[in-house]
């Protein structure tokens, strides 16, 4: 599948098979992450890969009852330091939220790829997630995901045009 279908097919999934994914394909998911580009080159990212079903069942609560998430295999957890993203993006914020954004989504897109779904997870309780998870204090956690194979059909969502989020030269400038 090449990268256009890959971002025109995903979705997300919110229903997974119980099926396992296979090492050798979690291996490429995960190095996708890996060779996305950060700030300065930073590479801030840590990911958290749970198999643990005790773990995935725990994490529901601390993802504000989402309960698929504990359906999937395999959740991953994307997890940040501030110190190694760049210090001065857009001359006042780190790049961190950026650079995991960024990294995460190249996860997604082969996973896509791979045949499997994700969803991106933002509703949680960070405290939580970092108890069940052991993160230390110092580490943000940015996302996690569910990661398996979808149960039912994928169900594409509206986007909107092009010409309704695209300007030309300066704000408030559409059309070519």
């Amino acid at each position: 599948m090449d990268v256009y279908e890959a971002m025109r097919t995903r979705t997300s999934v919110r229903g997974y098979r119980s099926d396992p994914v296979a090492d050798d394909t979690l291996k490429r998911v995960l190095d996708a992450a890996r060779i996305a580009p950060s700030g300065k080159n930073g590479q801030p990212w840590t990911f958290i890969v749970v198999r643990d079903q005790e773990i995935r069942a725990r994490l529901v609560a601390a993802c504000k009852g989402q309960g698929f998430i504990a359906e999937a295999p395999v959740v991953i957890a994307a997890c940040g330091r501030e110190e190694l993203a760049y210090q001065k993006m857009g001359g006042y914020w780190n790049s961190l939220p950026v650079d995991i954004g960024i990294s995460f989504e190249h996860l997604m897109l082969a996973a896509s790829a791979e045949g499997l779904g994700t969803c991106w997870i933002g509703a949680f309780i960070e405290e939580d997630v970092r108890a069940i998870l052991e993160v230390p204090a110092e580490v943000k956690i940015v996302a996690l995901t569910p990661l398996g194979y979808p149960k039912g059909d994928r169900v594409a969502r509206p986007r909107k045009p092009l010409e309704e989020i695209v300007m030309y030269e300066r704000w408030n400038r559409t059309g070519r």
